[in-house]
């Protein structure tokens, strides 16, 4: 066999393995299309009664996890937000949580599912008349103060 003829041949296996492998991959970026939450799955929309809201009241709720270290952040920025704060977790919630505070945890995982909560660190602004005003995904405290900043801009 020539120095071509090989050449080719590898040629074409490396095509067909590359082939293989892209096929791969457009397989699981349609599988994770499918089974991802689109934004009107999460959380409830803008404008809808807050679930729960005789219980809660108006503020801001945050679905929180205590082995989430994010979690932790974005509660410790939200002290300092200047509105009621109710911190929701699915589980145990952490020692130590500042008094006004008002923590609910443990049997409140209905409440994760009520506001269509897909992952935390979870905010949700409810304003007095217990409308939702915003509800999305809070990956940092950053992200937290811009979304009360927005809220307070509107």
């Amino acid at each position: 066999m020539s120095f071509q003829t090989s050449a080719l041949l590898l040629s074409w296996l490396a095509i067909g393995l590359l082939a293989l492998v892209v096929a791969g991959l457009v397989r699981q970026v349609h599988a994770l299309s499918q089974g991802a939450p689109r934004p009107s799955e999460l959380g409830p929309p803008p404008g809808t009664r807050a679930p729960a809201f005789e219980r809660l009241g108006p503020g801001l709720l945050l679905f929180l996890d205590r082995d989430c270290g994010v979690c932790a952040e974005v509660l410790a920025a939200a002290d300092g937000l200047g509105r009621p704060l109710h911190a929701i977790f699915a589980g145990a919630a952490p020692e130590g949580l500042a008094p006004e505070v008002t923590v609910l945890a443990g049997e409140q995982a209905g409440l994760f599912e009520d506001y269509r909560v897909p992952a935390t660190p979870f905010a949700v602004l409810v304003d007095a008349a217990g409308r939702v005003r915003a509800a999305e995904p809070v990956g940092s405290p950053e992200a937290l103060r811009e979304l009360t900043e927005l809220e307070v801009a509107r």
